[in-house]
């Protein structure tokens, strides 16, 4: 069985379908990691992925806008809606400090989780929108990003990708809760 994600390796989103995962009982399932919310519901909607599962709304961040657009194109059937906490850090590569960090690269909802953060320690930095979390910090542990980048991020992001926590639990919320939908490819009606 296929679970479609928003999100890249490391992300929220792949900690979101392994918990949908275990509360339906889906012990053998491989995760597609889809990146966009659009790809999901388009994969759900094409039979590419039985289930697809994306962030809708962040305690802090508000709603993801484009989990709504996608919604508005594809027409799908809410399977369930639960709530994963977010911790966010700051990641970097091996050695870089917090004075050394030039910009910081992540996802939208992760930079407006943080922005009290980032606010206060990075004003005179670029914030850079990426795709995705996860995808931001694969791009660094690459060398695609400048070496005096940081990325938004989660631990299993830093275990992943070999990055260093600069500073731990940056989101601006104690508890960062994000709403996340589980769905499927709307039966056919007859």
């Amino acid at each position: 069985m296929k679970i479609g994600i928003q999100g890249g390796k490391g992300s929220f989103s792949e900690e979101a379908a392994k918990a949908f995962a275990k509360n339906h009982g889906i012990e053998d399932f491989e995760i597609e990691f889809l990146i966009s919310s659009m790809s999901v519901l388009d994969g759900v909607a094409n039979g590419g992925v039985e289930y697809g599962i994306f962030a809708m709304e962040n305690a802090q961040g508000g709603v993801v806008i484009e989990s709504v657009e996608a919604l508005a194109e594809y027409r799908c059937q809410i399977v369930e809606m639960f709530h994963i906490m977010v911790n966010q850090n700051l990641l970097a590569l091996h050695g870089v400090h917090v004075g050394d960090i030039t910009e910081i690269h992540s996802h939208q909802q992760a930079l407006r989780q943080c922005k009290d953060y980032l606010a206060e320690h990075f004003w005179t930095r670029p914030l850079n929108e990426a795709d995705d979390t996860a995808e931001a910090a694969r791009r660094l542990s690459e060398g695609k990003l400048p070496n005096t980048a940081a990325v938004v991020g989660s631990n299993y992001c830093a275990e992943l990708y070999d990055l260093n926590i600069v500073e731990e639990d940056i989101h601006d919320l104690k508890n960062n809760l994000t709403l996340f939908l589980g769905v499927k490819r709307m039966e056919s009606e007859s």
